[in-house]
């Protein structure tokens, strides 16, 4: 998949993006080390230092950032750096406000953290819960009609059909299905009543994508999926991530699932991000929406190929 910002835009895209973090301090540690991340990992220019670059303003990245895809993708970035901000500031919001209003988008991401920072968590929750409306795009389609919603009770027929995979092959991607989750003591799909057509497709992005479980993979994984197709759908998907480990807030039931905060802030998980970006756009295809479950005799590598997926350089996990 092309990559969205072609090269002739790179530097003008990044200029609007510094002055989108410039509260009168140049934006945090956090915001500008994601920001060069991005310019480095996934735009391949690692000789733009943003020390050496004048941010732009709202007018300039109005006049100057026109094309539709080119100012969907610049507030998609303004977004994520403005999450990045610890605490949150009513004055990034409003920065973030004026940017956006200038390149004419809207689009979700950008009420949550002016919830968060106006209205508290409670109403960052509401927000965020309309991604949900995504829930069967994120899921593995042929199980949609029966397993899209938390079961009543477990599953023995599904977690079975399950189990079975691990005798396939070694290397095949229904065994690596089987050998993730007892690789990181997770309980197969059916065997609980955590919505099985969401794990299941999720977990089998995780595989073809190579990324494992910790917060910075997941974000990565959501990140090359954007990528790979910028719909609304991965769009949410990486502002769910976000919301998770970079502000802190969850719907997920906290016995099961701990929110954190300032994940792009750990070492290596901007790059992580930068990188997947990058592989995402290499693809050739979308391997999330397609079932998976048809493909899990094939090997894995054999599935990648499918799709395009360039190979990982950097961290995994």
């Amino acid at each position: 998949m092309a990559r969205v910002i072609p090269d002739e835009m790179v530097e003008t895209v990044t200029r609007v993006l510094l002055g989108s973090i410039d509260i009168g301090d140049g934006g945090t540690a956090e915001q500008r080390h994601l920001l060069q991340a991005i310019v480095s990992g996934y735009w391949e220019r690692p000789d733009l230092a943003l020390d050496s670059l004048e941010p732009l303003g709202p007018d300039d990245a109005g006049r100057l950032v026109t094309d539709p895809a080119h100012r969907r993708r610049t507030r998609e970035f303004a977004v994520l750096l403005e999450m990045c901000r610890h605490p949150n500031d009513d004055a990034q919001v409003s920065r973030t406000d004026a940017y956006a209003e200038a390149i004419g988008e809207s689009g979700p991401g950008l009420t949550m953290v002016r919830h968060l920072v106006r209205d508290g968590v409670a109403a960052a929750l509401a927000d965020r819960a309309r991604f949900n409306d995504h829930m069967a795009e994120w899921s593995e389609p042929s199980l949609v009609s029966d397993y899209l919603q938390v079961l009543d009770a477990p599953d023995p027929d599904l977690a079975g059909r399950l189990r079975a995979m691990a005798d396939l092959p070694a290397g095949t991607l229904g065994r690596e299905f089987v050998e993730f989750y007892e690789r990181h003591g997770l309980v197969l799909p059916g065997e609980d009543v955590n919505t099985p057509a969401f794990f299941i497709g999720h977990d089998m992005n995780h595989l073809i994508a190579g990324y494992g479980t910790t917060p910075s993979a997941e974000i990565a994984l959501s990140a090359m999926l954007v990528a790979i197709d910028d719909s609304d759908a991965h769009w949410a998907l990486l502002l769910t991530g976000f919301a998770a480990y970079e502000l802190g807030i969850s719907q997920s039931d906290p016995s099961r699932f701990q929110a954190k905060e300032e994940v792009m802030a750990r070492p290596g998980a901007a790059e992580m991000l930068a990188e997947a970006l990058r592989r995402g756009s290499q693809c050739t295809g979308d391997f999330s929406v397609v079932d998976k479950l048809p493909l899990a005799h094939l090997p894995l590598e054999e599935v990648r190929a499918m799709f395009g997926v360039p190979p990982l350089v950097g961290a995994s996990e």
